[in-house]
């Protein structure tokens, strides 16, 4: 058997999202930071379309800085 020596989820593709104390997602209030942890870039965002907006750019970032972690 042989393994796959690449990890499922790199640190380069990993986040940490912190709510904020006033987000109420139950009731639709997103209200946070992205943190990215391989570059420790932030990104705030008040909306569920910011924070998706927030992973895209993160990715963006990600792969630009480690282009052969692309496949």
């Amino acid at each position: 058997m042989i393994l796959d020596t690449q990890t499922s989820y790199p640190q380069s593709q990993t986040y940490v999202l912190k709510l904020h104390r006033n987000a109420a997602p139950a009731d639709g209030r997103i209200v946070g930071r992205l943190e990215h942890v391989a570059s420790g870039h932030q990104f705030p965002f008040s909306s569920v379309d910011e924070l998706i907006a927030c992973l895209i750019i993160g990715a963006a970032l990600s792969a630009a800085s480690h282009p052969e972690s692309q496949s």
